[in-house]
């Protein structure tokens, strides 16, 4: 009955969002207040307890929040510029070779995209490329669908590995290294079903040396920026490098007609539109590297120390359930990765308005289209948080945990990357996934004995490649690639891809519990 209890409001958000078609925002709204009124009347959560454990999340939303804001202003900087569509269409001219578009095109900068921007954006941009270069409008969503999916993780300037960190209380060197890994490896397959999607097993066997080539050089430069601690700059390097090493591969796989250069893109021009990106690589590495600015940045911080809390005796809780004290997310300000967003997009923005490439009223459609779109998220991740705190402090994500770890046992390694698939999909994004799932997975690893570190590696991995298939994210790409109406035939296919992908990572997964991660 108990974990019937605790599971109900993980339950009600997948019924509400997967059969009901509610927004994400709504059926968070929905957990929530569930998951309140079920902590009160059955796990004895009284007033002082929820009182800390709100101000608690509200921390921990406004610690991921500020990084979605900031990255989606930048992003929306570049776009107003014209910068996004100035790289779109300076990549066809490098190959007429369809499936080597799909790799750079599909793959490659759609993870640029989500490093830089996320939130659909990579469908969005590159699905009416696609159309226009002659795919068909199913594999122009496809492409970019199954392309970006290894990228999410640290995509977004690492707002979903944030989550993962806030809602776990795990530091970012503990669990930058398995995920990263998890994550290039999959790499790997992402490329392989990208080809497959463009041209069937013909383009796969015609394309092996590029997917290795691409999948080696992004995998490897995702890998150690994120261990190095530049974990919010690791998938836009990875995409970025990646960009670079297209330019030679291209030349091998030019097709059987050359691309007509016609309103070709001249390197200036490029230049100035990757510029606002070179910008944030510059400020990151500027803060995390020299120890004056990392100081100087470093001393206004927001921190709240919380006292231990306990809950009575509910009408289901046999005993009461104990939070230990301790402090909450310690959020340094000036020295946030959302913070160093904000300075990045300012920098960007004169950058941009001194090459001319504004015109009148820019900054009002800048802030007004951010606000647009980062508002919806925000409700629905703030709502989660306060969901996944109240159970935590209650004692629910305790009775769930017990309850998998003894329903899965020695198999629970090759179901946590599925926990994290079916979080994302159900809630949208790899985020609230992570939210949801996160301290869930983290104590039921800790029952079992198994290494946390690989369990939240499959957890968020899981997570990042099926949020691909997130049906807020079919939507948007279908109706950019004139499928509106259409999205089941956009599923369906997806779900082949991912499933395999996802698999891939439950054996991955099981594979270092074997080995030793015990």
């Amino acid at each position: 009955m108990a974990f019937l209890l605790a599971l109900a409001p993980i339950i009600l958000i997948l019924v509400l969002m997967v059969g009901l078609r509610w927004s994400a925002a709504r059926a968070g709204g929905a957990g929530y207040l569930s998951a309140l009124l079920i902590a009160v009347l059955f796990f004895g959560a009284g007033p002082e307890l929820l009182a800390y454990a709100h101000t608690k999340a509200l921390l921990l939303s406004l610690d991921v929040l500020m990084i979605i804001w900031a990255a989606f202003l930048l992003y929306r900087v570049a776009d107003e510029a014209g910068a996004i569509r100035t790289i779109g269409r300076a990549l066809p001219q490098l190959t007429a070779d369809q499936g080597m578009q799909a790799l750079i095109i599909g793959w490659v900068f759609a993870s640029f995209l989500q490093g830089v921007g996320g939130f659909g954006v990579p469908v969005a941009v590159i699905a009416p490329i696609l159309v226009g270069l002659g795919f068909t409008p199913l594999a122009a969503v496809i492409i970019p669908s199954v392309g970006h999916g290894w990228a999410v993780t640290f995509g977004s300037l690492a707002s979903s590995f944030q989550a993962l960190i806030a809602a776990t209380g795990r530091t970012g060197e503990e669990l930058a290294p398995m995920a990263a890994l998890f994550l290039g490896l999959s790499a790997f397959g992402v490329g392989f079903l990208v080809a497959h999607a463009a041209g069937g097993r013909a383009a796969m066997r015609r394309l092996v040396v590029p997917v290795i080539v691409l999948g080696v050089i992004m995998a490897v430069v995702q890998y150690f920026t994120a261990i190095a601690g530049l974990w919010n700059v690791a998938a836009f390097l990875a995409g970025l490098v990646g960009l670079v090493v297209c330019f030679p591969l291209a030349r091998r796989y030019k097709g059987l007609q050359s691309q007509s250069q016609e309103g070709s893109v001249s390197v200036r021009t490029v230049s100035i539109a990757l510029s606002g990106y070179v910008i944030l690589v510059t400020i990151t590495l500027l803060v995390q590297v020299i120890p004056v600015v990392k100081e100087l940045l470093g001393h206004v911080t927001l921190k709240v120390d919380f006292p231990e809390v306990t809950t009575g005796l509910g009408l289901i809780a046999q005993n009461a359930y104990v939070t230990a004290a301790g402090a909450g997310r310690t959020i340094t300000v000036f020295r946030h990765a959302g913070a160093v967003l904000v300075y990045a997009s300012i920098l960007a923005f004169a950058i941009y308005a001194w090459a001319g490439l504004y015109k009148t009223g820019a900054v009002g459609r800048v802030l007004n289209g951010t606000l647009r779109r980062v508002m919806s998220s925000s409700v629905s991740i703030a709502s989660m948080v306060a969901m996944a705190v109240i159970m935590e402090h209650a004692g629910m994500t305790e009775v769930l945990a017990r309850g998998l770890a003894e329903g899965a046992g020695q198999m629970f390694p090759l179901v946590a990357p599925w926990i994290g698939a079916i979080g994302a999909f159900m809630t949208g994004s790899n985020t609230n996934s992570n939210v949801v799932f996160g301290a869930l997975q983290l104590r039921t690893a800790q029952l079992l004995g198994y290494q946390v570190a690989l369990i939240l590696a499959a957890q968020t991995a899981g997570a990042g490649l099926a949020s691909v298939m997130a049906p807020t994210k079919i939507v948007v790409g279908a109706s950019t690639a004139g499928m509106a109406g259409r999205e089941g035939e956009v599923l369906r296919k997806l779900l082949g891809y991912v499933g395999l992908l996802v698999g891939f990572i439950s054996i991955l997964t099981m594979l270092g519990a074997l080995i030793g991660n015990r």
